[in-house]
């Protein structure tokens, strides 16, 4: 018996300096933004109308979160004023990046810009006004994807007492700017040619538009974007310059537009459109690596409900030079698997 007793004792030990081994490689990559070094984030944009929610995201060690900002909603607006108050710094006094989630390439029928006389548009007909060009091309309703460049469009962001200008009296450190990948649409695209407009360096001024406007508030506003990789290459000095950091989602898990936290459809997916030809993740990796080149920090972003899928994420990212988070597409909840 003694002998089994210190066989045991021996496995155990090898097994405890194996996982410290493995522990002690993990090296979180990371970057500063605003004189904050950011290694870890956290990204949430539903559930905030509870301050519960905010508190849990207080109480966490997360050295950047986005956000939903959630004042414009329609319906339960969320107390922006708190949620900035709460999470600009960690629970021992030191700051953190807050910067608000704001979707510049979609209208969302759930916010307060959205006009009662405005129409939705479906599939094959446009709506109204006639910046709404077609419905969301992962399945989130109501969203509707615009022409960006539109002057009434871009007032809602840019306009006095806009939405930008409203970020940032509120605090916020900057924007995480989703569906930029608007320029790359095809029913974008077909819009913008008859119009004769270039979504490429459309998308790329209105950019360059909201940091200018942001800075006039805040001369250190941030400026993350998320997705759309490719559009780098059409003037890669001009866009990182626009830039402080680039997020990609889905580079090797990706989750169901609408899927809710515990559904099956969270999480783990692979394959399919999302991740094929230019977006393989192999292709993907490449491409993130230009940003890495111009000097810009690449965050990314996976939906997995696996702990083993979400493993493998966080050590390829790492390994590859970014940033990483393992969530769920749902953006509900703080993760599961955060990397500490």
């Amino acid at each position: 018996m003694k002998y089994k007793y210190s066989y045991k004792l021996f496995l155990l030990l090898i097994v405890l300096l194996t996982f410290c081994s493995k522990s002690e490689e993990i090296v979180l990559n990371s970057t500063v933004l605003n004189g904050v070094s950011v290694s870890t984030w956290m990204y949430q944009i539903q559930g905030l109308e509870k301050m519960e929610s905010v508190d849990k995201l207080f109480n966490t060690k997360y050295d950047m979160f986005v956000v939903e900002p959630g004042f414009n909603f329609k319906d339960e607006p969320y107390d922006t004023a708190y949620i900035v108050s709460k999470l600009k710094k960690k629970p021992d006094g030191k700051r953190r990046i807050l910067l608000a989630y704001i979707d510049i390439g979609e209208a969302e029928d759930y916010r307060s810009y959205w006009e009662s006389d405005w129409v939705a548009p479906d599939k094959t007909h446009p709506g109204k006004p006639d910046f709404l060009i077609t419905e969301d091309p992962d399945g989130w309703s109501g969203n509707y994807p615009v022409a960006y460049w539109d002057k009434c469009w871009q007032n809602i962001w840019l306009g006095k007492n806009g939405i930008i200008e409203q970020l940032a009296n509120y605090g916020f450190d900057g924007v995480y700017l989703d569906w930029v990948e608007a320029y790359d649409d095809d029913s974008v695209r077909e819009f913008g040619e008859k119009q004769g407009v270039n979504t490429e360096k459309e998308m790329m001024k209105f950019i360059e538009s909201i940091r200018a406007k942001g800075r006039t508030i805040r001369p250190d506003f941030l400026i993350i974007s998320q997705n759309a990789p490719y559009l780098i290459d059409t003037s890669p000095d001009y866009y990182a310059s626009l830039i402080d950091g680039f997020a990609a989602e889905d580079t090797w898990f990706y989750g169901d537009g609408d899927a809710e936290w515990d559904s099956s459809d969270a999480g783990d997916l692979t394959g399919g459109d999302r991740q094929s030809d230019d977006y393989s993740t192999k292709n993907r990796i490449i491409q993130y690596k230009k940003y890495l080149k111009l000097g810009v920090p690449v965050f990314t972003v996976d939906y997995c409900i696996s702990k083993k899928n979400a493993e493998s994420v966080y050590e390829a990212s790492i390994e590859n030079g970014f940033i990483p988070l393992v969530t769920r597409v749902s953006l509900s909840r703080i993760t599961e698997t955060p990397p500490f």
